[in-house]
């Protein structure tokens, strides 16, 4: 099952991939990622695709460092919730263990293991994947994204102890020990990042509990990211249908897979593309004509319709009253509901 990250992970892309004298739009269609995403930070895109994109461009670029451009760019805004739930911890110590609970909500595919003793904390990145090992750019972007996130919480003069990374030393081997500042292994048993077990008692300064507990609440809502592909295609389906753009074949480009893929592995769901969208347009249509002022035209195209009639019609057949009985309060029992046998017809 395809993994998924918050298109936010490529907010920094464009800039970074300008500034190794790519054309960041034309390595985006390499990959069949939509360009809008750039646009729209919180839309689920497939973890493939955005690995096959750092690696072709890093390799078409010459920049081996790449994805550890595009980690010395972001910070915790492109984590969204769950770098604003790590901002307001009391400590360094709670910071990273929120950052290691909650980072599944930005990334299903990433999980940190953290490991202590005495004197040292060594956080271990774990990426999912089908190989293996996670390609080499996903891993530099990911345990860069964490040291800088971690670094943020100190202030620019922090260092870690040392770095760790499975895979054999670069060309320029300086350059991960300049990003770092500190000893950089290759060849090593784990990808991970280790600090002194001091570090976590570090108080930050900015923390406010009451927002903290707050936002601990709001990200515990929506914390369990989908797990099967009806899930997967209904998260993708509803985010795209609120910028009204939803097809099969656009969902399919957000999953790095094809609208064959998506109709087979939802059939043996027992559901269809079909049902999932209706669904999502039956929850976003009630809220769109609360607005006497939008033109119904305007949301049949949101939604997808042909015409303003196909929606009117499919507005009838699922609600069992045209859209102006809907407005004026008109609430008809559920096709099941009215056709259940009353107690005193039993």
């Amino acid at each position: 099952m395809t993994d998924l990250i918050r298109s936010a992970g490529l907010s920094c892309y464009p800039e970074v991939a300008r500034s190794v004298g790519l054309d960041p739009r034309q390595m985006m269609r390499k990959v069949r990622l939509p360009l809008a995403i750039l646009d729209k930070p919180d839309t689920p895109i497939a973890v493939p695709a955005l690995r096959r994109l750092l690696e072709i461009s890093a390799a078409e670029s010459g920049a081996e460092d790449f994805g550890l451009r595009l980690a010395e760019r972001g910070g915790l805004t492109n984590f969204g919730a769950v770098g604003l739930i790590v901002r307001e911890q009391a400590t360094v110590g709670e910071a990273i263990e929120a950052f290691s609970r909650f980072i599944h909500v930005h990334h299903d595919g990433m999980k940190l293991e953290i490991v202590r003793d005495r004197q040292t904390v060594t956080i271990i990145l774990h990426l999912r994947g089908r190989q293996p090992t996670a390609p080499r750019q996903s891993i530099d972007m990911a345990l860069g994204s964490v040291h800088r996130i971690i670094q943020s919480l100190f202030g620019s003069d922090w260092r870690p102890q040392e770095v760790h990374l499975h895979y054999p030393p670069p060309h320029d081997p300086k350059r991960y020990r300049d990003f770092f500042g500190c000893r950089v292994s290759f060849n090593a048993e784990e990808d991970a990042v280790l600090m002194s077990a001091h570090d976590m008692e570090r108080r930050i300064p900015s923390a406010h509990p009451l927002i903290a507990s707050y936002l601990r609440k709001r990200i515990e809502a929506i914390e369990n990211r989908p797990a099967g592909w009806e899930e997967k295609v209904d998260e993708v389906v509803r985010s795209l249908l609120a910028s009204g753009d939803c097809t099969v074949e656009r969902v399919a480009e957000y999953l790095a897979c094809t609208r064959r893929t998506i109709h087979r592995h939802l059939a043996a769901s027992g559901t269809s593309f079909s049902a999932i969208l209706d669904a999502q347009r039956a929850d976003l249509v009630i809220q769109l004509i609360e607005d006497p002022g939008r033109p119904l035209a305007d949301i049949a195209t949101q939604l997808g319709f042909s015409a303003q009639s196909a929606m009117a019609r499919w507005f009838r057949n699922h609600f069992g009253c045209t859209i102006t009985e809907w407005r004026r309060g008109v609430r008809p029992l559920p096709k099941a509901a009215a056709d259940a046998p009353s107690a005193s017809a039993a």
